[in-house]
C-alpha cells in the first residue's frame, strides 16, 4: 500500500490529527527495533508525575553511613534505593533510571569509603506480593551512578556486606528465585569489586542464602544463614531439613564453610537472622524458625560454635517467614532488639524484652551508628525512620513515596480522585491535582481513609459521595458525607485460621469489589462464586458456579513445613478480576487466581469457561472489556506464583472467549522475562493498548501485535493497575505509590496513524474492517507502513479552567501541573529560528507567542519546563527547543500581566481568559497549522451559580485593573524622568510603621507627588495607588466570581485618585 493509499485508508477522522508535509518514515527497521511502530522521540515530551501519597511502603534493606552521622539508605522492595542527608528529614531517590527492578533486598556502605555502596536486589521477605531481584548493583560515588554488576539470576539477595578494609572485597547471600528451583543461589564472593564471582556455598538449587554477617575485628570469620523458601499462590514454604538449612561458618574470607549445628534444631529449620556483637564479637545472636518451643532467639558465647535457645517467647516470632529480625547495640552486647510485629528491647542478654514504639509495625531491620547507638535507623512495612535519641522519637515517614497499590479506580469528579488500597496501611483517595487554589501546607490535607482495607478492592460511585471497600471478603459502602461505613458481608464468617474445606466462601485478600457501570446501585464481589446486590449490599445473590479450577492438590491448610499461616494470604481457587461490558449490558468477564477464564452474556444465568487453552495456572490480575467492540476483551495474567515462569500472558479474543491470540510473546517488545500484571484499551481509540508489567509500562498503537516502551522517566516498578481517565493515564504502582501521564492525546492520535482503524468516537460493533485490516482483529497489517509528517501540530483536548496549586520544591511531595493548555508538536528535524507559535482568541487576536529558544549548550540544564517536568514555578513554557521530536509547550491561560518598563509588553501574572473557544497556529518549516479547542469553567462553579457570563464580566473588569496597574507604573516613570530632570534622586526613604505621605514632609512637591504612585519602603508603610490598584486585583482574582459592587467602587476611586495625581504633574510641568 502506497502513502496516498494509506492516508486514504485512515478516513476523514484520522487525517484531521495531523498536517502533513515531506513525510519522514516511522518504520521500526529504520530505528533498528522492530517493535518500534512509532518513533519514541514523537512522544518524548509525555511524562509521569508521582501523585503520591508519600505515605511510606514496606523497607527492608537499609544502611546508614558511620562517618557521615545523618547520612542513610534504604531500599523499597518495589520502590528502588532512596537516601537521606538529613537524618531522614528528605529523602531521595537515587536509583531511578539505573536499575532494572525496583525490588531492593540488602544493602551496604562499604567501612572504608563511604562513597562505595553495594546494592543486593530482591526483597527476601517473601510475602505473597514479593518482587523478584535482577542482581547486585554498585555505586561508587555515594548514590549518583550505578553499575550492574552482575548475578541477575540470583532472585532474592537477603544480606550483602563489604570487607572492612577493602573495597573490591564483598561477599552477599543469595535465595534465588522465590518461585521455584534455580541453580545461582546460595552464598557468593567477588575479590575484584565485582568483575568476577564465585560461588562459594552451594547447597542445593532450593536452599539458598538468606542472611550474611562478617566479623569486624577479623574480616576472615563469616556467618551464614542458609534457607529453603518459595512462595505459591497457595502456600508459603519456609523452611526445609535441617541438614541443609542453617548456620554456617568460615574462618577464610569466605572461601570455604562448615556447618554449625551444637545447639540448633535437628529436625527442621526455617528462616534465620544472624547479629554478631560488634562489641564482643565472640557474642552472636540468631532468630531461628524451628517448630514448637525449638524457634526463637539464640545466642552463642563462643563465636558461633555452639548455640542456646534463651527465648521462645511466640511474641518474637509471629510470621517468622516474612519478620524474625535481631540486631544487637555496637557498644552493648546484651542491649538485644527483636524487629517482629513490633520492635522489642532486652537489655538482659535477650532474656526479657519491652515493647518499643515505631512511627508504623511490622518491622524488618535497624542499623546502629558504630560510634553513636544512639543514632538509629529503623525500617517497616511503612517505610524508613530514623532516631537521634535511641528510638525514644522518630522521623517521619509521611515524606516517602513508596506506598504499594494494588490497584486504582478514579471517579468523576472535578478534578478527579484516585481510590486505593495500601499494603499495610488503609485504603486511600488522593487528588489527582489540588481541589484548592491555594496547594497544600501538607499532602496530607488532600488524602481521606475510605472502605476496606490494605489489600481489598475499592470502587467509588461516580460522583464519589459512596466508596464500595472490600477486606478479605468484608465489605463496606463508606458515605463521604456522614462520614460512616455500613458493612455488608456476605456470610460474616471469621476466616483467620480456618482450613480451606472450612470456609463456605473463598474470599481472597485482594477481594473483587465493583459499581456496574450500567446501574451504580447493582454491587459486585467475588469468591469462588460471583455475588450481586441490587439494592446496595442489602442482600445478595450468588449468580454464578465455581469459577475457579479448585484442583485438590492445591487445597491445603498454608504455611509448611514449619510455621502455619492462616491470614488469608493464600486463599487460593478463588475470582481474582471481573469487569461487566460498557458496550453490552449483562456481559461479565471473570478471571481466577488459578487459571479460569469465564464470561456470562445473560447477566449470571449461564457461565462459560473460555481459558485460552495454552494458558495453565495464571493468575488473571486483569480482565478488560474492550469499548470500541462486542465481543472482544484482553486479559493479563502472570504464573509466577505457580512455579518460576516469568513470562508475559497477555491475550485477546474478538468472539467472546471462542478463540484467544498470544499479544506477547517475548519478541514483540515486552521482554520475554516481564511478567505482566494488567493491560487496558484507550477508550477513545481502538487498538491503542497499555500495558503494565513487573518492571515498567508499555503501549502498542496497532492492538498487541508490537509493543514498546512507555517508561519514559517512570522508575522501574511494578504496575498494577492502569485507568485511561479524561485522557490521562493513570497507574498504581507495587512500591512507587501512584503516577499520572497527563494528556495522552499524542498517543492517540499516533495511534490512528498505525492503526488503519479510524480512530473511534463512541466504539463500533465490530463491523466490516477497512482496507488492509486483519479480518479477524480489525488491526491493520500495513502498520509499517505509516509516515509521521515533518512537522505536526497535534490537536490539543478540551481544557478545563482549574485553579489549582502547582507542585512544591521537595521531591518528597507530590507532583502537580500548572493549570494551563498544552499543545503538542512534533519536529522530523530541528525547527528553524522562523519557526512560531501563537495562540489565539475567537476574534483571532494573539494572546502568547513562542519563539525558538537559543540551544543549550552541552551540559546546560534544560529550560523551565521543557520535557515536561513539574516541579518548577512561573508562566508558560518559556519557548520552543531548538531539537527534533515531540514537544510539550503549555499555557498558562494568562493574558500579559501589566506594563513594565523592562516587559513593556506585559509580564506574567495576567488575568485568566474566560472560557469559550481558542486556536493555536504553528509557523515553522513554510507550512502554518491551526487546531481550535474548548477552554471550559470548571464545573463546580456552574454549581456554585458562577455563568460563563459572569466569568467574562470578572475577566473584562481585571484587564480593566491591570491596564490601570499598567497606567500607574507609567506614572510612576513620568514622575521619575521629572525627579531626574529636575537633579533628584527617584526613590523614597524608609519610612516609620504607618508612615503617610499625607504627614511627612517632602523637600520637593515632586517627591510628595512620587509618594502618593509609589509605597514608602519599610515595615507596614500605607499602601500607595500602584499597591492599592493590586489590592483590588487581588480581591477579584482569587476565584471564579461575580464581581462584588465595592471593588467596581474601590477601583472607581482609583482611577479618580490617578487623573488627580496626573493632573498635579501636569501642573509641574512634567
Amino acid at each position: 500500500m502506497n502513502r496516498v493509499k494509506f492516508v486514504r485508508a485512515l478516513g476523514a477522522a484520522a487525517l484531521a490529527l495531523l498536517a502533513y508535509s515531506t513525510s519522514i518514515d516511522s518504520r521500526a527497521g529504520a530505528q533498528g527495533d522492530p517493535n518500534q511502530v512509532v518513533p519514541q522521540n514523537a512522544y518524548k515530551d509525555l511524562k509521569w508525575r508521582s501523585v503520591g501519597a508519600t505515605r511510606g511502603g514496606r523497607v527492608t534493606a537499609y544502611s546508614g553511613v558511620r562517618q557521615q552521622p545523618h547520612t542513610f539508605y534504604f531500599g523499597g522492595v518495589g520502590g528502588g534505593v532512596w537516601k537521606s542527608d538529613d537524618a531522614g528529614i528528605t529523602w531521595v531517590p537515587v536509583s531511578d533510571g539505573q536499575m532494572a527492578t525496583g525490588s531492593i533486598g540488602s544493602i551496604d556502605v562499604a567501612p572504608s569509603n563511604p562513597n562505595h555502596v553495594w546494592v543486593g536486589t530482591g526483597s527476601a521477605a517473601i510475602r505473597s506480593n514479593v518482587i523478584i531481584g535482577r542482581g547486585v548493583y554498585k555505586s561508587t560515588d555515594a548514590g549518583k551512578k550505578w553499575e550492574f554488576m552482575g548475578l541477575k539470576d540470583s532472585g532474592q539477595i537477603g544480606g550483602i556486606k563489604v570487607h572492612p578494609f577493602n573495597t573490591n572485597t564483598v561477599w552477599l547471600a543469595a535465595l534465588g528465585s522465590p518461585f521455584g528451583p534455580n541453580d545461582e543461589r546460595g552464598i557468593f564472593k567477588t575479590a575484584d569489586g565485582g568483575k568476577t564471582w564465585k560461588k562459594t556455598l552451594f547447597v542445593n538449587n532450593e536452599t539458598g542464602g538468606r542472611d550474611i554477617e562478617v566479623d569486624w575485628e577479623n574480616p576472615d570469620i563469616l556467618y551464614a544463614a542458609m534457607y529453603k523458601g518459595f512462595r505459591k499462590g497457595w502456600d508459603i514454604i519456609s523452611g526445609g531439613p535441617a541438614s541443609e538449612g542453617g548456620i554456617y561458618k568460615s574462618t577464610d574470607g569466605g572461601e570455604t564453610w562448615k556447618k554449625i549445628s551444637a545447639g540448633l534444631p535437628g529436625k527442621l529449620i526455617g528462616k534465620i537472622d544472624i547479629e554478631i556483637a560488634r562489641s564482643n564479637p565472640r557474642v552472636l545472636y540468631a532468630m531461628v524458625e524451628a517448630p514448637g518451643t525449638e524457634g526463637g532467639l539464640y545466642r552463642s558465647n563462643d563465636a558461633g560454635e555452639t548455640w542456646a535457645n534463651i527465648n521462645s517467647s511466640q511474641r518474637l516470632r509471629a510470621r517468622p517467614f516474612y519478620f524474625h529480625y535481631v540486631n544487637v547495640n555496637p557498644k552493648n552486647e546484651n542491649e538485644v532488639w527483636v524487629n517482629e510485629l513490633g520492635l522489642q528491647k532486652s537489655t538482659d542478654g535477650g532474656k526479657t524484652f519491652v515493647p518499643v514504639e515505631t512511627p508504623h509495625g511490622d518491622n524488618h531491620g535497624m542499623w546502629f551508628n558504630p560510634d553513636n547507638p544512639n543514632i538509629i535507623l529503623q525500617v517497616n512495612d511503612g517505610g524508613a525512620n530514623v532516631s537521634l535519641n535511641g528510638a525514644k522519637s522518630w522521623s517521619s515517614i509521611l515524606n516517602q513515596p513508596t506506598a504499594e497499590y494494588y490497584m486504582v479506580a478514579v471517579d468523576e469528579q472535578y478534578p478527579y480522585r484516585l481510590y486505593m488500597p495500601q499494603q499495610d496501611n488503609s485504603t486511600l483517595i488522593i487528588p489527582s491535582i489540588p481541589p484548592v487554589s491555594w496547594g497544600f501546607e501538607h499532602p496530607a490535607q488532600g488524602w481521606q481513609q475510605a472502605s476496606g482495607c490494605e489489600t481489598g478492592q475499592i470502587w467509588p460511585k461516580k460522583n464519589g459521595l459512596v466508596v464500595w471497600g472490600a477486606c478479605k471478603g468484608e465489605v463496606g459502602r463508606y458515605n463521604t458525607v456522614t462520614g460512616q461505613e455500613k458493612h455488608y458481608w456476605v456470610y460474616p464468617q471469621n476466616r483467620y485460621g480456618h482450613d480451606p474445606d472450612e470456609i463456605k466462601y473463598r474470599f481472597p485478600r485482594q477481594t473483587v469489589v465493583y459499581v456496574s457501570p450500567h446501574d451504580e446501585r447493582v454491587i459486585y464481589q467475588a469468591s469462588h462464586v460471583l455475588h450481586r446486590s441490587i439494592d446496595e449490599g442489602i442482600s445478595w445473590e450468588i449468580i454464578s458456579p465455581d469459577l475457579t479450577a479448585k484442583e485438590p492438590q492445591y487445597q491445603i491448610v498454608s504455611g509448611n513445613p514449619i510455621t502455619r499461616d492462616v491470614t488469608g494470604e493464600e486463599v487460593y481457587s478463588t475470582i481474582y478480576s471481573m469487569i461487566e461490558s460498557r458496550l453490552e449490558k449483562g456481559v461479565i468477564w471473570v478471571g481466577a487466581n488459578d487459571g479460569p477464564v469465564s464470561v456470562t452474556r445473560d447477566n449470571g444465568k449461564t457461565w462459560k469457561n473460555v481459558t485460552p487453552k495454552d494458558l495453565v495456572g495464571a493468575r488473571i490480575q486483569t480482565v478488560e472489556d474492550s469499548p470500541h467492540m462486542k465481543g472482544r476483551a484482553y486479559i493479563a495474567g502472570y504464573r509466577f506464583m505457580r512455579e518460576h515462569d516469568l513470562k508475559p500472558y497477555i491475550y485477546r479474543t474478538d468472539n467472546y472467549g471462542e478463540s484467544w491470540t498470544l499479544l506477547t510473546d517475548g519478541k514483540n517488545g515486552i521482554p520475554i522475562d516481564h511478567p505482566t500484571r494488567v493491560v487496558r484499551e484507550d477508550p477513545k481509540q481502538a487498538g491503542l493498548l497499555y500495558a503494565g508489567t513487573e518492571f515498567g509500562f508499555f503501549v502498542s498503537f496497532n492492538g498487541g501485535k508490537n509493543w514498546q516502551a512507555l517508561q519514559q522517566n517512570l522508575p522501574a516498578t511494578p504496575v498494577t493497575d492502569i485507568k485511561v481517565h479524561r485522557n490521562d493515564l493513570v497507574i498504581s504502582t507495587m512500591g512507587r505509590s501512584a503516577y499520572i501521564m497527563d494528556n495522552v492525546t499524542p498517543l492517540q492520535q499516533l495511534a490512528a496513524l498505525a492503526n488503519a482503524a479510524p480512530a473511534a468516537t463512541g466504539g463500533h460493533d465490530g463491523g466490516s474492517p477497512d482496507e488492509g485490516a486483519d479480518v479477524a482483529s480489525g488491526f491493520s497489517r500495513t502498520f509499517e507502513q505509516a509516515s509521521l509528517p515533518a512537522v505536526a501540530l497535534f490537536q490539543p483536548r478540551e481544557v478545563i479552567r482549574f485553579r489549582n496549586g502547582t507542585a512544591p520544591a521537595s521531591p518528597n511531595e507530590p507532583e502537580y501541573p500548572m493549570t494551563g493548555a498544552q499543545f503538542d508538536l512534533y519536529f522530523a528535524n530541528a525547527p528553524g529560528a522562523e519557526t512560531k507559535l501563537e495562540v489565539l482568541d475567537a476574534r483571532g487576536g494573539a494572546l502568547k507567542t513562542w519563539n525558538v529558544l537559543a540551544p543549550r549548550s552541552a551540559g546546560a540544564e534544560p529550560a523551565a519546563g521543557g520535557g515536561g517536568g513539574f516541579r518548577f514555578r512561573g508562566g508558560s513554557t518559556p519557548g520552543i527547543r531548538a531539537e527534533a521530536g515531540m514537544q510539550r509547550i503549555t499555557w498558562d491561560l494568562r493574558y500579559p500581566g501589566p506594563w513594565t518598563a523592562a516587559q513593556p509588553e506585559g509580564g506574567p501574572g495576567g488575568p485568566m481568559v474566560p472560557p469559550g473557544k481558542y486556536s493555536v497556529r504553528l509557523t515553522a518549516g513554510g507550512q502554518t497549522i491551526t487546531r481550535t479547542f474548548d477552554l471550559r469553567s470548571d464545573p463546580r462553579v456552574a454549581g456554585d451559580g458562577v455563568t460563563d457570563g459572569d466569568i467574562a464580566e470578572q475577566v473584562k473588569f481585571q484587564l480593566q485593573v491591570r491596564d490601570a496597574v499598567s497606567d500607574a507604573r507609567k506614572l510612576q516613570q513620568r514622575i521619575e524622568q521629572a525627579m531626574q530632570k529636575a537633579g533628584l534622586k527617584p526613590g523614597l526613604a524608609p519610612g516609620l510603621p504607618g508612615s503617610s505621605p499625607s504627614t511627612t514632609k517632602y523637600d520637593n512637591e515632586l517627591q510628595a507627588l512620587y509618594a502618593k504612585v509609589v509605597t514608602t519602603p519599610g515595615i507596614y508603610t500605607q499602601g500607595m495607588l500602584i499597591d492599592q490598584l493590586s489590592n483590588v486585583q487581588r480581591m477579584i482574582t482569587q476565584a471564579d466570581q461575580k464581581v462584588g459592587k465595592d471593588a467596581y467602587d474601590r477601583y472607581a476611586d482609583l482611577i479618580k485618585e490617578m487623573a488627580a495625581i496626573e493632573a498635579q504633574l501636569k501642573k509641574l510641568g512634567s
